[in-house]
């Protein structure tokens, strides 16, 4: 117990002082929004031991240990450190694994209640493990609704568009009906506007620039993925616990009093 506290106590300690390394730098670059992340971070990092002392709730060190360093990983290397944009599938990694883990935390929320002395009512494994895919697909909308504010209201780009050769839409029909013209093997799209009060033309080659419906979808779908995989883990571990192996490391528990 004692070697995977100290683990645990390793992570954390390298991982804010990467944080904190990361801030200064920031600070002195003049990169006001990074820095920002880096104090989002650190006190996100703070979530678990919120957790823990609030709520009397006990977090594997398995679980604890993945949900800090997916936090480092989507804000210090996803944004920071623009892995988002360096590595393709970085962003399909960890909505997969955040499907996977809020799924896990739901299905515990449930399952601590079904298991309270307090409460009549007690719920079937099948339904705690439903309840449990359900919190983690409404985390992952929520998500998505935040992205979208941010990209509607500070004019980010947290959708991520994508370079795409096909596109149908009703708009371009000019009999206006509702019939959508198909366009492929789109070659080129040419954007005229403005970029800091100038006019400015940004020709894409290859394609056309859809602004984020693809990638939010495709969020969505790998959420759903992970949150399928942990309810059904979930599932087999309420029906009985002794011989879940893998489950156990990632459903919380109520703290027993002393």
């Amino acid at each position: 117990m004692k070697k995977k506290k100290t683990k645990k106590a390793i992570v954390y300690f390298l991982l804010r002082l990467f944080v904190v390394l990361s801030l200064i730098y920031q600070f002195f670059k003049g990169n006001y929004n990074n820095v920002f992340l880096c104090l989002l971070t650190l006190v996100l990092f703070m979530i678990p031991s919120i957790i823990d002392k609030k709520f009397k709730i006990e977090l594997p060190n398995t679980l604890e240990i993945i949900i800090i360093l997916f936090i480092f990983s989507a804000e210090i290397l996803g944004e920071v450190r623009n892995f988002y944009g360096t590595f393709k599938h970085w962003d399909t990694l960890l909505h997969t694994l955040n499907g996977f883990l809020m799924a896990a935390i739901g299905l515990s929320l449930v399952d601590i209640l079904n298991r309270s002395k307090n409460i009549k009512i007690k719920l079937s494994p099948i339904f705690v493990a439903l309840v449990g895919f359900c919190f983690s697909m409404t985390v992952g909308v929520v998500w998505e609704f935040f992205e979208y504010t941010m990209d509607k209201t500070l004019n980010t780009d947290m959708q991520k568009d994508k370079i795409v050769k096909t596109i149908s839409s009703v708009e371009l029909n000019s009999q206006k009906v509702n019939e959508a013209i198909v366009i492929k093997d789109i070659k080129k799209t040419t954007i005229e506007g403005k970029v800091n009060n100038q006019k400015k033309e940004y020709v894409i080659k290859d394609g056309y620039l859809d602004i984020g419906l693809n990638d939010t979808i495709k969020d969505l779908i790998v959420n759903c993925l992970g949150a399928v995989v942990f309810s059904t883990i979930g599932y087999f571990y309420i029906q009985n616990r002794e011989a879940s192996r893998v489950a156990k490391h990632f459903v919380p528990k109520v703290k027993e009093e002393n």
